[in-house]
Order: C-alpha cells, then sequence, then structure tokens
C-alpha cells in the first residue's frame, strides 16, 4: 500500500507546477505546427514570414508569440542578421527535434485507431441526439 501511495505521489509531482505549463504549450493549437513545419524546413530553418505563410490561419500577433515561447522553452532558436531590411531565421533546437519522435509516435496511433474514435464519436452523438429528440429530453 505504502508503495503504491509513492507511486501515485510522484506521478502527479508536476501537478501544479510548470510541466502542466510545458504540456498545455505542447498540446496548444499553434506550437506543434510551428516545430513541424520547421522539422520540415531546409536546415530546419525558416524566415518568419515562411512560417506565417505555411501556417493558414495564423496571425502574425500569435505567430510572434508562439515562437517567443518556445524560443522560452529551448525548443527552437532566433537568429537575428545584421542586413537592411534585418532578417531573422528560426531554426529547430535539439530539444525541438528531440520532440518530433514522440509526436510521429502519436500520429501513428491516431492513424491507427482513427476508426475506432471515429465510430465511438459517432454513437456517442447518435445517443445524444436521440434523448434531444425524445419527448423527455
Amino acid at each position: 500500500m505504502a508503495r503504491q501511495t509513492t507511486t501515485t505521489a510522484v506521478a502527479h509531482a508536476h501537478h501544479d507546477c510548470d510541466f502542466r505549463d510545458m504540456l498545455s504549450r505542447i498540446g496548444d493549437k499553434w506550437s506543434l505546427l510551428v516545430i513541424v513545419i520547421l522539422e520540415g524546413m531546409p536546415h530546419r530553418r525558416a524566415r518568419f514570414s515562411d512560417l506565417k505563410r505555411s501556417i493558414p490561419g495564423i496571425s502574425q500577433r500569435m505567430l510572434t508569440a508562439t515562437v517567443r515561447n518556445l524560443e522560452r522553452d529551448g525548443m527552437l532558436t532566433r537568429h537575428v542578421y545584421a542586413e537592411v531590411p534585418p532578417r531573422v531565421e528560426y531554426e529547430l533546437t535539439t530539444l525541438g527535434r528531440g520532440l518530433m519522435d514522440p509526436v510521429r509516435g502519436l500520429v501513428s496511433w491516431l492513424q491507427s485507431n482513427w476508426p475506432v474514435i471515429r465510430s465511438s464519436r459517432d454513437r456517442f452523438d447518435a445517443r445524444r441526439q436521440r434523448v434531444r429528440a425524445s419527448p423527455l429530453g
């Protein structure tokens, strides 16, 4: 019993700290897209404008915040070149490149399980629709 309590305590040790913040960042709407796009670029580098063009729907403000947060977390580096006009490029770090292995695993899992997930969603939605349509719902 004591061992199970210790294991549970260790599993939840990061519940209220930066660990949760990092999980939120990785799971947000834009961060993984930026990382995936950078990984696909030559030398895993891209200019801000290249990133913006590659991510439909992202605003300049949101992309700025996203790359800033990823830089802060050590996922990418920002290179500023003393040119006119100034040129800025973003590049994945070793840490950012390392994130791609678990991401590929997640994508593989999703691809393998998507039919089951889709079917479950369809059954759930059909049940909810029947409840709403019933005279008691």
